[in-house]
Parts: C-alpha cells; sequence; structure tokens
C-alpha cells in the first residue's frame, strides 16, 4: 500500500499534492494521501480564529490544498486522511463537501473523528486534577488530547472517502489507514511501531527529501524550488520504503531519513506515540536506489497508559514592531533606538530585543546583553526587533507606538516600521488516562453543508 504526504505544516505549499497524486494513480495500489497541517501554535491559532467566528477554526489553506486533487482523489479511490480540522472538524467538513459540490463531484463520504477535544464542561474536573497547580486561572479557550489512529482506521473501514480530524497524534495519520488496510491486530506493537514511524518519516513533509535538511557546500539538495513530497510504500510486516515523484526536485537519501528519523526523538529507545512505544535503537536505513529508502528494524512496546492533553488560556496581548537602520554606526544607533523606547515603557513589562545583523537567536528575552554588546564588528545594515507581551491590549499596542515614533524621536537615519499585535494564549500541558477518554467518528451530514 502507499500513502502520500502532501503537507507537513500549516501555511505549507498548496501545490504539492499534484505529484503527488499522479504518482499514487500511475502505481495503481491501494492508496492514501495525508495532509499534515496542525501545531500546537496552530492548534492555538486556530481556537482564536473559531472565537471570532464560528465557521473558521480549520485550516486557512484547507480548500486551496484540495481542490486541485479533490477530484482525481475521488475517481481513483484515494482516500484523504488530515488533521486540517484543527479546532473545528465540522466546520472542514462542511466546507470539503461544498468543494466537491461546486466542482460537480459525487458527494464524498467524510468521517470526522472526535474524542480530541476536552474543553467542555463535563471534563473539566478531570483537567483539574490532572493540572493540579498548573490549572489556569483564567478561563480555558481549549484542551485537546492527543489522540491515535483507532477512530481513523474505523472510518476507512466503514467507507470514509475522506477523514477530518483535530488533535491527532501526526504518525497517526499514516498508522490509521495501514490499520485499516492491513487489518493488524491492535496490540500487534512491532507492526504499529513501523508503520508509525513511517507516519514519522512522512509527518514533515519535505523534511525527509531535502527541505530544512539542505546546507549549501555541505549537504547539497537539488531543485528546491520544486522539492517532491514523500509517498510511503508500507508491507504487511509495516516495514517501509520511502521514495518521492519522479521529476521533483529534493532528494531522498539515507542521511535525510536518518535526520527525519531523529527529529523530535528523546529518547530513540522510547518514542512515545497514543498507539504505541516505538524503538528505534537497532532500526536500520537502507539505501534501496535513488531517491528510495528503505527503513526496517523498528521495534514495539505497549502504548502508554496516558494521553498528552494540551489546554490552552487567554493570556494577554503579544506586540512587536521593527525599524531598520543602515550605514556606518547602524548597530550603535539601532541600540540607541532600543534603549530610547525600553527608557520610555519602563517598569510596564519585560521587552525583548532584537538587533537582527548582529544577534537575535542567540539572544534573551531580558535583553540583558545589549548594553555591553561589542558592535564594532556589526553588519552596516541593522533592524531593531522589540517584542512584549501584556494582559491590556492597550497598554501593550504602546510598544509599537513608540517605535513607529523613532521616525522622528530616535536616531537618524531609521524607516521601514513594521508592527504587528495579536491576543496569546498560554499554555499548560498534562497527561489523563487513556481510558477516560472516549474517541471515535461520525459522519458529516451532507445536507448542512454550505457553499
Amino acid at each position: 500500500m502507499l500513502i502520500g504526504c502532501a503537507a507537513g505544516f500549516s501555511g505549507d505549499r498548496v501545490d504539492a499534492a499534484g505529484p503527488v497524486v499522479q504518482a499514487l494513480v500511475a502505481l495503481q495500489q491501494p492508496a492514501f494521501l495525508i495532509f499534515e497541517t496542525l501545531a500546537e501554535r496552530t492548534l492555538a491559532l486556530a481556537q482564536l480564529a473559531r472565537r471570532d467566528d464560528p465557521e473558521a477554526g480549520y485550516e486557512p489553506l484547507l480548500l486551496e490544498l484540495l481542490r486541485p486533487v479533490l477530484a482525481d482523489c475521488l475517481a481513483h479511490r484515494i482516500r484523504i486522511v488530515s488533521n486540517f480540522g484543527a479546532a473545528n472538524p465540522q466546520g472542514a467538513a462542511r466546507a470539503i463537501a461544498a468543494l466537491a459540490r461546486s466542482l460537480g463531484l459525487r458527494a464524498p463520504r467524510i468521517a470526522v473523528v472526535q474524542g480530541d477535544d476536552l474543553s467542555g464542561p463535563a471534563h473539566r474536573p478531570m483537567l483539574a486534577q490532572a493540572l493540579g497547580d498548573q490549572m489556569p486561572d483564567q478561563p480555558l479557550v481549549s484542551a485537546n488530547a492527543y489522540i491515535g489512529a483507532r477512530p481513523i482506521a474505523e472510518a476507512l473501514q466503514a467507507g470514509a472517502d475522506i477523514v477530518v480530524c483535530g488533535r491527532v497524534a501526526d504518525p497517526s495519520l499514516v498508522l490509521g489507514p495501514a490499520m485499516a488496510h492491513f487489518g493488524w491486530a491492535w496490540d500487534d506493537w512491532d507492526r504499529l511501531a513501523r508503520a508509525t514511524m513511517a507516519g514519522h518519516l512522512l509527518e514533515c513533509g519535505t523534511q525527509v527529501s531535502g527541505g530544512y535538511f539542505a546546507d549549501p557546500g555541505y549537504k547539497e539538495v537539488p531543485g528546491m524550488d520544486q522539492l517532491g513530497y514523500p509517498i510511503a510504500e508500507i508491507d504487511d510486516s509495516g516495514n517501509c520504503s520511502i521514495f518521492k515523484p519522479e521529476g521533483t526536485g529534493g532528494c531522498i537519501t539515507p542521511a535525510t531519513v536518518k535526520e527525519q528519523l531523529l527529529y523530535e526523538i528523546h529518547d530513540p529507545r522510547c518514542y512515545l506515540t497514543p498507539d504505541v512505544v516505538a524503538d528505534i535503537s537497532q532500526a536500520q536505513v537502507l539505501a534501496e536506489g535513488e531517491n528510495r529508502v528503505r527503513l526496517e528494524g523498528v521495534i514495539g512496546h505497549p502504548r502508554p497508559a496516558s494521553l498528552k492533553v494540551n489546554t490552552c488560556y487567554a493570556s494577554g496581548w503579544f506586540a512587536e514592531a521593527e525599524i531598520s537602520y543602515a550605514g556606518p554606526r547602524a548597530a550603535e544607533r539601532a541600540r540607541l533606538a532600543a534603549q530610547t523606547v525600553a527608557q520610555r515603557l519602563q517598569g510596564i513589562a519585560p521587552i525583548r530585543t532584537d538587533l537582527i545583523g548582529v544577534t537575535s537567536v542567540w539572544g534573551n528575552d531580558a535583553s540583558d546583553w545589549l548594553a555591553g554588546a561589542d558592535l564594532s564588528t556589526a553588519s552596516p545594515d541593522v533592524r531593531l526587533r522589540m517584542a512584549w507581551q501584556h494582559a491590556d491590549k492597550a497598554t501593550a499596542a504602546r510598544l509599537p507606538r513608540e517605535v513607529n515614533a523613532l521616525y522622528c524621536c530616535g536616531p537618524a537615519g531609521g524607516g521601514g516600521v513594521r508592527s504587528h499585535m495579536r491576543q496569546r494564549l498560554g499554555m499548560v500541558s498534562c497527561l489523563v488516562p487513556q481510558p477516560l477518554i472516549a474517541t471515535g467518528f461520525v459522519w458529516a451530514a451532507q445536507e448542512e453543508a454550505t457553499a
């Protein structure tokens, strides 16, 4: 069986799915297409979007991702599985049904996975017990569990063309189709672990085919402008081979696969997912040919007793602003501008200050490096960035105003001010026993779909 990936995060390239679907059609095997578009940050943003508009809260690029390939997927029985439901899976299902109608396609059978959303009043006692002293004083905006592959597999076995999920574990997007296709037992730990790691290789899209791997002069990657998104061929043992569509850019090599295999892995012997604990300490990464690599030797252990739950709460407002300085003593002028703003806002809240071109990644939120920084070798092209957060929106807005005032009230030569404000969500995590979280799926009601 084949599983192609056409997105590795929210905001990924929307033209990725076409070559993947063409390859899946040409290979004439049972095939699935996944889009992985969800992370803690994007789920929080989706919750805020849904607060403003009850019909929003799913992946903003959903229709752009699906429109080029939906007809081919339905015609060739390539079933789609994704977490692009985010904070509003039912809304996403309605949007997909409306898209199919607008394209003159048959109505797809759309399943909506349930169980990850723990934000309702009935779940508050469970969350309070799990969080203990970390339970936020502010009202919760959301609480979502990282659920596993079972409801995905059950929906596919029941005939779903499209499975819309919210917060499922990323590798479960691949394990679910594998379970539906092969019918493995849910305690066949080695097979579950192998297919889970196939999902781990696919979940970040082109990270396994050269994107985020490239480092000019050290790790060369051809065709970065047309990177090929990965496809996994999974066999009955759960082992997989990773490749990409012919004619696409990028590369799939043992090195790219090893980097992605180790991505976000704390303990190679104990990679925790809702479905299984995967052990890659004995794994083998084997070149099978040009742009084709096989993964074998993954071992599985019984799934954890608990699921991870992320709870989000309103934590004030985030504001940032930037201004550029160029030419002789640009860094010194940028530092004086930062000190001017800091003195104007002294005592209100900590300000994060970066001199892009001098230091930004290596700085700190206290900005205590700035006063004594050696600027003698700094670039003559520096961009000052200042940011803070505050519970009060009007107070938070003072920082962008002060940076904007540097046009005339700051050092010479400042220009190109850009500012941004957004509501911020705080997040705390906890573990909840798996038996306390009921999961499943429902069919999206076609009659509720709106154009």
